[in-house]
């Protein structure tokens, strides 16, 4: 990092932007970075910007049958997907690999996965040893530890812990503890009486009772059971906090010390359920949801033993399914992934092998390692250095031209934004998989030996100061992220490819497009969440009382906003729920459009195709958000999902930004048209 970059004060320093010329001959998209035959020109910019943008796009794309969405983020991850199946499948023909090496743990692992010969002849017995501790639950002792077994069995529990960074102390470990234990993707799928939701539980009933059969359970039995599997998780379900409250920080942090949460629900043997998981000794604990925990404790007390034996045994099976035959593969898949995502079939077996290799649970880093080496241009990593700053610079004007907030909180956020780690491309030090014992022809013990491996890995950081060089992500995942606790900004290497990155892009492009992407992760920062974490990445309150009433004010006001949005009838964007996001897209792009301005010194844009510098920039963003939902996709994406669908991640930000009215002549009557005064600023 270029300290000298972050202690400017107030003069602006603004890289140039030489590294990615904008060579119209070398741009991968278009002539210059944008695929303009993807625009509808018969729709206003002011009506649909998306449509605009991306309408002929959409028309014409044809979703796969085994695709739920496909946008730029999907044809990126093709792309990586593809880079990563010719790492393993040549691994698999390179002879003279070294036992016990990242190549051979690589290489056996994906073999593992692609004998579905070996698999189908198994059927259910690699999961017999699982199964068998389920039929020995015998007490509400061997169920507290069944329970703390749940991570490594690869079953269900209605509660539970795992090691977690402490948000007021992130220089320290401590127990996280929540709630969990249902079967459908959110609380809403169980309660909703919309028509929609009772044919989910209809048919996830059917599922249930197809997972137990597999286990031996008698189809004459298995209604029966799946029906008290179904009473139960509703019961739970009950309890559980709705996902816009869970995403609130401050009421999500009640520290205890052990010996308080043993006094605060008595009657369960915490130690126990610990012990279960390996944790010796728990110190601090935080929990998430306290006023959940209490009733979910006497609904685990009050439900027969026999119920809560078939309802591990299902969720051993359905959790297990894509790992054992093509038999039970399917019969669950009929369930996960046509009725709740609209697929119509499962992805190529290839696919799937890669993801579970490739994947932070697999061998994620040694997978990275290689594709980094391979796929990573340096080039790419200088020009983000530079975006990162100019992004950083743009911020730190945005904040001094603030017009509601104060000069104290102000140098609070000064200092925050200086203190903002970018890790671009891949990790400083790759993860030791040396503990970890692969073999080529047993798929379950692989799976079982890599979840120790990470079982044990995240137990040994008890006591130890976290590594503020880590990764949460492999660089090969097509995304980004903000975390809080490192005040971090993290983007790994297979996202710095067009649509996003291209260093030979018009700049207008790049800027509209991994700019804004940067801005929205910065964004985080100083969203409603992430804003109540300092420069150090401790959760407190850094804001004037006057100035944080101005800030909700507008974020109320963009919630709003985004509360009208129904992409189905009778479901429309949960406006607090997907609050940060938003708060990241409309933040990020103001910030993004302020380093492009700045990065033209007061020079006047080119036009290009009849497309001015502006206009690109905003066409670039919205090329980065198209995408096509299946209808179930959009259902499970708007109960569960943080982020707006794509349509309004391009319509929402834009509409409140004077900036794009400009650019595309945007008037009263135009159906995204705001009031001045109803635009929202904030960042």
């Amino acid at each position: 990092m270029n300290k000298t970059l972050l202690t400017l004060g107030l003069a602006l320093a603004i890289a140039a932007p030489a590294t990615f010329a904008g060579d119209a001959a070398k741009a991968q998209l278009g002539g210059f970075g944008i695929a303009l035959e993807n625009r509808d020109l018969s729709v206003k910019p002011g009506d649909d910007f998306n449509r605009y943008a991306n309408g002929t796009w959409f028309d014409n794309y044809q979703l796969k049958d085994y695709e739920t969405r496909y946008g730029s983020f999907n044809s990126l991850g093709d792309q990586a997907e593809l880079q990563t199946r010719a790492i393993v499948e040549e691994l698999q023909a390179r002879q003279g690999v070294a036992a016990g090496s990242d190549e051979q743990k690589i290489r056996d692992f994906y073999a593992s996965y692609m004998n579905t010969a070996a698999r189908d002849a198994a059927g259910i017995a690699p999961l017999k040893p699982v199964l068998d501790r389920i039929a020995a639950v015998d007490s509400f002792a061997t169920l507290t530890a069944a329970f703390g077994r749940a991570g490594i069995d690869g079953t269900s529990a209605p509660v539970g812990g795992g090691v977690t960074l402490d948000r007021k102390n992130p220089d320290r470990y401590i127990i996280g503890l929540g709630v969990g234990g249902l079967g459908l993707p959110d609380k809403d799928f169980y309660l909703n009486p919309d028509a929609r939701f009772v044919q989910i539980r209809a048919a996830y009933l059917e599922h249930i009772a197809k997972m137990l059969g597999f286990a031996g359970v008698p189809a004459a039995d298995a209604k029966a059971k799946a029906d008290a599997i179904l009473a139960l998780e509703t019961e739970i379900a009950k309890q559980h906090w709705d996902r816009a409250q869970l995403r609130d920080r401050d009421k999500t942090y009640n520290l205890r010390t052990f010996a308080q949460l043993q006094q605060e629900f008595p009657g369960y043997d915490w130690a126990a359920h610990f012990a279960a998981q390996g944790i010796a000794a728990p110190g601090d604990v935080n929990i998430a949801t306290p006023s959940a925990v209490g009733p979910i404790l006497e609904i685990a007390k009050k439900t027969p033993l026999n119920v809560w034996r078939d309802y591990l045994t299902f969720h051993a099976v359905r959790n297990h399914a894509p790992l054992l035959s093509t038999e039970i593969d399917q019969s669950a898949f009929a369930f996960t992934g046509v009725v709740l995502q609209g697929q119509k079939a499962q992805k190529d077996l290839w696919k799937r092998g890669v993801a579970l290799v490739g994947g932070m649970g697999g061998l994620g880093d040694a997978v990275g390692r290689i594709y980094v080496a391979r796929h990573f241009k340096p080039e790419a990593k200088a020009s983000m250095d530079v975006l990162v700053e100019n992004l950083r610079a743009a911020l730190r004007q945005n904040i001094r031209d603030l017009d509601w907030m104060g000069d104290a909180t102000k140098a609070e956020a000064y200092r925050k934004l200086e203190t903002f780690n970018p890790k671009i491309g891949y990790p400083k030090k790759w993860r030791d998989y040396g503990t970890v014992r692969i073999v080529p022809d047993d798929l379950i013990a692989n799976v079982l030996s890599l979840r120790k491996y990470f079982s044990d890995d995240q137990i040994a950081r008890l006591g130890r100061k976290p590594d503020r060089d880590e990764w949460f992500m492999t660089p090969q995942t097509v995304n980004a992220y903000y975390n809080a606790s490192f005040n971090e900004i993290v983007f790994p290497a297979a996202i710095l490819q067009p649509p996003f990155f291209d260093v030979n892009a018009d700049p207008a492009v790049n800027y509209g497009a991994i700019g804004g992407v940067i801005g929205h992760e910065m964004g985080h920062g100083f969203d409603d969440q992430g804003s109540k974490s300092d420069y150090a990445g401790v959760q407190r309150n850094w804001w004037t009382d006057e100035d944080r009433a101005r800030f909700d004010a507008r974020t109320k006001s963009l919630g709003a906003q985004y509360a009208g949005y129904c992409p189905l009838e009778g479901l429309c964007v949960n406006g607090q729920l997907t609050m940060g996001e938003n708060i990241g897209d409309l933040g990020g792009l103001s910030m993004a459009y302020t380093a492009y301005q700045l990065s033209l010194k007061g020079k006047p844009a080119p036009v290009i195709d009849g497309l001015s510098g502006d206009q690109r920039f905003f066409l670039a963003w919205a090329q980065v958000w198209k995408a096509k939902y299946r209808e179930e996709a959009t259902v499970n994406q708007l109960k569960t999902d943080p982020h707006s669908p794509p349509q309004y991640r391009i319509n929402g930000p834009l509409r409140n930004l004077d900036e794009w009215y400009r650019a595309f002549d945007v008037k009263p009557g135009d159906k995204l048209y705001l009031p001045p005064e109803q635009r929202v600023r904030i960042w």
